[in-house]
């Protein structure tokens, strides 16, 4: 019996090998302004307290924890390389005042269902430093029972003690940075970390009751080849997370000055990618894991996995979610949040976040304030990023709009992918296909009228 990854043809992933929006957001962070500041972020702070009185809406949290111990030559996120942890106590009681500013405008002990801790390395921190801060947190908000309450991990920070912290201070997932288990790769990114320690955590995890366990990969790495990557696949199989994420590395040196150490030399080919994404698509659903989409794989019983059955899959700036669809603070440096239709992105240095909470100010450095055909774009978006059909009678209920007028542009654009089998329109909405799913976000493209007017995608990822 053939997999759903059968479907996918070299042919139509040489096709789709184009950069392109991951749509955590619509618009996209890279349509936030700088006119956007903290007088604004505070304002929608405020516009949720009074809307909170005739509908609560849910809240998440984001917390975003710069600092790492030495430098992963691929990395593209905010981080301070530091082996200074004294450089830690000092943040924490920045995040203490970021927090205060939001209490005082939206009152303490609202309640949150999720919480992610990012970086930057999050258990950069010691137990102390994170138990202080959880402390912190829960004294300003009310977790709920049943939330997901996750933290990214890198492998080479913890023991199977600090595991035991990590479940004592309530987070019930965790997600492991592994990348690739091959030693070579290893070396030529500058983070070594033996499969055996991998395997060795995740075991304990398992004997801790964490719910869900997600390992992070990376094709396109330097020193990487299909049959070295598949060496890695094998091992992945085998520890059996409950939850994967392939990602395609973006070599953009002029923009991330880590990846210059990277040797453009030692790359594979884009075909060799190509290759690489294909077996890893065959080799993890030949495995029983469900294709959530983009770049996730479930456990068919992971709760992920459960909501993609359902059709409650939601999606936010840490990617696909189970939590329904709600405003998220975000804390902490170059952090980004949303609040109502409004988006919104702290300073990306120290200084500059420190300075703001100094004059009592958020740390707002930019935002957006959604237009109403953001609004129903991102509706639209959002729909086909998370349940695969957009039904065009309900977006014209919730817009007061005529879909099939109001898109028609759109709608004779996707007719390449209808002749492609990816999408099926007819005169009730929009279906993506079982084949259509692993090319999702060029579905969602089509419907992005920034990228109609700005054709350059070079600061985007590969969409497939």
């Amino acid at each position: 019996m053939k997999s759903a990854a059968d479907l996918v043809t070299d042919d139509l992933l040489r096709r789709y090998d184009v950069a392109g929006p991951r749509y955590t957001s619509y618009p996209t962070a890279d349509r936030f302004v700088e006119a956007f500041g903290p007088e604004d972020y505070a304002r929608a702070l405020e516009q949720r307290r009074s809307a909170a009185a005739a509908f609560a809406q849910p809240l998440s949290l984001y917390v975003h924890v710069p600092f790492c111990e030495s430098l992963c030559y691929y990395c593209a996120c905010n981080k301070i390389i530091t082996k200074h942890h004294d450089k830690a106590s000092e943040y924490l009681r920045y995040l203490g005042r970021e927090v205060d500013l939001h209490t005082q405008r939206i009152g303490l002990g609202q309640s949150v269902s999720q919480l992610h801790l990012g970086g930057g390395t999050p258990t950069f921190l010691n137990d102390d430093e994170l138990g202080a801060l959880m402390a912190m947190l829960k004294r300003n908000f009310s977790f709920a029972p049943g939330g997901e309450y996750s933290i990214e991990v890198d492998p080479r920070t913890i023991d199977v003690g600090r595991l035991d912290t990590l479940a004592r201070l309530g987070f019930n997932r965790l997600s492991f940075g592994v990348q690739d288990f091959d030693p070579a790769v290893q070396k030529a990114v500058h983070r070594v970390q033996p499969a055996e320690q991998v395997f060795a955590l995740v075991a304990a995890a398992r004997e801790r009751g964490f719910e869900s366990i997600n390992v992070d990969l990376i094709y396109g790495l330097p020193q990487q080849s299909p049959e070295s990557f598949d060496r890695t696949l094998a091992q992945v199989v085998e520890l059996r997370p409950d939850r994967i994420a392939l990602y395609a590395y973006a070599h953009l040196p002029e923009r991330f000055k880590p990846q210059r150490r990277i040797a453009t030399v030692e790359l594979p080919s884009g075909g060799a990618k190509i290759s690489m994404l294909s077996r890893s698509m065959h080799r993890f659903m030949d495995a029983g894991y469900v294709y959530v989409g983009m770049d996730h794989f479930a456990v068919p019983e992971d709760a992920l996995a459960v909501a993609k059955r359902q059709g409650r899959l939601h999606r936010n700036f840490q990617g696909y979610s189970t939590q329904p669809d709600c405003d998220l603070i975000a804390l902490g440096v170059s952090s980004i949040g949303r609040i109502g239709a409004t988006y919104s992105q702290n300073a990306k240095t120290l200084e500059e976040y420190y300075d703001a909470l100094d004059h009592g100010q958020f740390p707002t450095a930019r935002g957006l304030a959604l237009s109403r055909d953001d609004l129903v774009r991102r509706s639209v978006i959002m729909a086909l990023m998370c349940q695969g059909h957009v039904q065009f009678e309900s977006v014209e209920l919730s817009y007061l709009m005529d879909f099939k007028s109001y898109f028609a542009a759109e709608i004779a654009a996707l007719q390449t992918q209808a002749e492609q089998g990816l999408v099926v329109v007819d005169e009730a909405g929009i279906q993506v296909t079982e084949k259509g799913w692993f090319f999702v976000r060029a579905v969602a493209m089509v419907f992005d009228r920034y990228l109609q007017t700005d054709r350059t995608r070079a600061k985007f990822s590969k969409i497939i």
